[in-house]
């Protein structure tokens, strides 16, 4: 076998692929499949890696620390072979599209139509004016970034609650217990929720207290509960992707790490014609109680 050389060209490009926000198992792959022995890609990305975090300052246990959460296990489903349909344990559930960077997976017919309706009937008496986390201080506040209402369920509360947190944890592979409750939302004309991040930011002071219970979020599922007339689609700016609000159908999107490298930035796009009615799934990386 002819020994492989590390170029000041292969250095640049993981610098390149780290910066867009590619995660090292990624850019492993793409190094492997463009023939580089493995054991040679292996100590490009960490020497490449280590010393450009060195050159920003960044500690050698921070940049250990990165690794190990970019290691962890993750919620995702099973999309070996390309599936176009999954069990989820009580029901077949259709994938309607997927992404790599960020993961970003849409699935249809998560709910039937009467899930649907009877999830909107038991929130409906329960909403309120929603509120936003605050990570400066722990605790959560009125926002104009955030104009609809909205209510939590406890987790598996309601007989249907629990229905569907066990088809969501057998479709991602993920513990029901390291979620939070169902929340759902309902957007009258004109509401929407800026773009934002739901990780909670590690360097607000109020984080580690929010991570007591469950650690850090890792993934988020959106259940659209009706169709609205016009507009109301979730965004994701930094590539540029809208997903329909489609009765029935989710946007499940994972983030392994609270960065903005993760690129899943998002929101929901104003309410135009209508109502739109959102059920969120949070998913922690550990036991939420």
């Amino acid at each position: 076998m002819s020994v492989q050389t590390i170029t000041p060209e292969l250095r640049q490009w993981i610098v390149e692929q780290a910066t867009a926000g590619c995660s090292p198992d990624a850019v492993l792959k793409a190094m492997l499949a463009s023939g580089w022995q493995e054991d040679v890609a292996v100590q490009a990305m960490e020497e490449t890696l280590a010393t450009y975090l060195r050159e920003r300052g960044v500690s050698p246990d921070a940049a250990v620390a990165a690794a190990d959460v970019a290691s962890r296990p993750m919620p995702a489903p099973d999309l070996r072979d390309s599936p176009n349909v999954l069990w989820a344990g009580d029901r077949q559930v259709s994938v309607v599209m997927t992404m790599q960077e960020p993961r970003v997976v849409v699935f249809g017919g998560l709910l039937s139509d009467d899930e649907c309706d009877e999830l909107r009937a038991l929130a409906e008496p329960r909403l309120v004016r929603s509120e936003t986390v605050r990570t400066d201080t722990g605790g959560s506040e009125v926002s104009d970034a955030r104009t609809s209402e909205g209510m939590f369920f406890q987790r598996a509360e309601h007989p249907l609650c629990e229905r569907i947190e066990r088809r969501i944890a057998t479709l991602l592979r993920w513990p029901m217990d390291h979620g939070e409750g169902l929340q759902v939302l309902r957007y009258r004309p004109g509401a929407e929720y800026k773009p934002h991040y739901d990780y909670f930011d590690p360097a607000q002071p109020g984080t580690p207290s929010i991570l007591k219970r469950g650690g850090q979020r890792v993934g988020t599922v959106v259940m659209y509960l009706n169709t609205p007339e016009q507009g109301g689609a979730t965004t994701f700016p930094d590539v540029k992707l809208e997903v329909a609000p489609v009765k029935g159908n989710a946007v499940f999107f994972s983030y392994d790490r609270p960065h903005p490298m993760t690129r899943t930035l998002h929101g929901g796009a104003p309410v135009l014609r209508g109502e739109k009615w959102v059920a969120t799934k949070w998913l922690r990386e550990g036991r939420f109680d």
